[in-house]
């Protein structure tokens, strides 16, 4: 059961539902010091300038890769009566996300290394 491309993929997307739900939350926070002032809203942002935040975000860019692409993964099937694919499907948006969170990822890295 823990195996099949089913559960992976209701696994992940609960997953990654539940971090773009926090990062929601820590981005209204940062967003929301703007009311009270530039410097606590430039305190609040200069937190994430380190590098090590700047590769996290590359785990966000595909978290929300990931979770997209299984959502249009799910409105195929289920529209579309596609059941018998799901696996197919299943792999093919995994591999677009991992695909696109490299190609959105490498400016991502250069700039944490302070290349860019």
């Amino acid at each position: 059961m823990y195996k099949s491309t089913g559960f992976i993929s209701f696994f992940l997307r609960r997953f990654t539902g539940l971090v773009l739900v926090l990062y929601l939350g820590v981005h209204m926070w940062v967003i929301g010091a703007a009311t009270k002032g530039a410097e606590t809203f430039n305190a609040r942002l200069e937190v994430f300038e380190s590098p090590v935040l700047k590769i996290l975000e590359i785990l966000l860019l595909a978290a929300v890769l990931y979770h997209g692409f299984d959502g249009i993964r799910l409105i195929i099937v289920h529209y579309f009566d596609v059941t018998d694919y799901r696996k197919s499907l299943f792999y093919a948006a995994f591999a677009i996300s991992a695909l696109l969170t490299i190609v959105g990822g490498i400016p991502l890295v250069l700039y944490a290394l302070g290349t860019l």
